[in-house]
C-alpha cells in the first residue's frame, strides 16, 4: 500500500441544523478556514425527508446564514441541498423551480422519505433495505432498479455530486460510473464513519477505470469533522488509483456540471 499525502481544498458535504447537523453555517465554515480549505458547502438533506430536510421556506433565510460566513471568514461558502433520488426514472426532490436558489447540486439515496410512487419506495428502497439488514447481496432485479435510478437522474438533472454511492443500497458501479463520466458526475468518496463500508478499495480502483472522477466529502454532521479525509486517505492508498482523478484536492476545483448549468439556462 502506498502511502497518501493530500491537501484537501473545498469539503462539499456539510450539515447545519437546517437538516439535522448540529452547528451553524458559521461554525463550520469556521472551522473550514481553520483547516485551510478554501471553499465548502452547506448541503442540508433534501425537501423530501419528513424528519430533518431542509424546507423552501427556509431558503431565504440559509442564504442570508451563507452571506454571512462568507464575510466574515473570507471563505467561499457554496449553498447546495443533498437532494434524494425519489423515483427508479430518476426523478429528485430538487424540482426545476428550486435550481435557482442554489450553487450545487448533490444527489444520494435516503431511507424514510417521501418517494414519488409507493412502487418507487418499494422498488428503491425497501427492496435494497432487507438485504443490507442481513448483509447479503441483493437480487440482480434489485440491483439493476438501483442502476436505472441513479443513471436516470444522472442524465435527467446537472447533478454535480453522487453522495454515498452503494450506502445501503447496491447498483453496478461501471454502468453508473461511466454515465458519471459521460455527463461530468463527481463519485464522492465519503468518510463519514458510519458510511465506512459503502465502498471497498477494489470498487474506486473500478469506477476509475470507467474514466469516473471524484471528490474527497466529510459529509460532517458537527462541526469538528468539517474537512475529515482520513478514511478517504486509507481507502485511496488502498486502491492505488491516481490522485490526479480526485479533484478537491493539492489546489484543484471541479468542474461542476451545475454551474456551467446556470450559465445557460437560468
Amino acid at each position: 500500500m502506498r502511502e497518501t499525502v493530500m491537501i484537501l481544498t473545498a469539503d462539499y458535504h456539510t450539515h447545519t441544523p437546517y437538516s439535522h447537523g448540529k452547528n451553524t453555517v458559521l461554525e463550520n465554515t469556521t472551522v473550514a478556514k481553520e483547516k485551510g480549505l478554501k471553499e465548502i458547502a452547506i448541503t442540508d438533506h433534501g425537501f423530501n425527508h419528513p424528519f430533518f430536510g431542509l424546507r423552501r421556506k427556509q431558503l431565504p433565510n440559509l442564504r442570508r446564514d451563507v452571506e454571512e460566513a462568507k464575510e466574515k471568514t473570507g471563505l467561499n461558502v457554496l449553498m447546495g441541498m443533498e437532494s434524494n433520488l425519489i423515483s427508479i426514472e430518476g426523478d429528485t426532490d430538487m424540482k426545476d423551480d428550486d435550481l435557482q436558489y442554489f450553487d450545487i447540486y448533490l444527489c444520494g439515496i435516503h431511507e424514510l422519505v417521501r418517494y414519488t410512487t409507493w412502487g418507487d419506495m418499494y422498488k428503491i428502497m425497501w427492496q435494497n433495505y432487507w438485504p443490507y439488514q442481513r448483509n447479503k447481496r441483493p437480487k440482480q432485479k434489485i440491483i439493476d432498479n438501483t442502476t436505472r435510478a441513479y443513471v436516470n437522474a444522472i442524465e435527467k438533472h446537472p447533478i454535480d455530486i453522487l453522495t454515498h454511492i452503494n450506502f445501503r443500497c447496491c447498483c453496478d458501479l461501471v454502468t453508473v460510473a461511466k454515465c458519471c463520466a459521460d455527463y461530468g458526475t463527481y463519485i464522492e468518496i465519503n468518510t463519514k464513519p458510519e458510511h465506512v463500508a459503502h465502498l471497498h478499495p477494489e470498487d474506486i480502483a473500478l469506477m476509475a477505470s470507467c474514466g469516473a472522477r471524484f471528490v474527497i466529502d466529510s459529509d460532517a454532521h458537527t462541526m469538528d469533522r468539517v474537512g475529515d479525509t482520513e478514511i478517504a486517505e486509507k481507502l485511496i492508498a488502498e486502491s492505488g488509483i491516481s490522485l490526479d482523478i480526485i479533484d478537491n484536492i493539492d489546489g484543484r476545483r471541479p468542474r461542476f456540471r451545475f454551474e456551467e448549468y446556470k450559465k445557460h439556462n437560468l
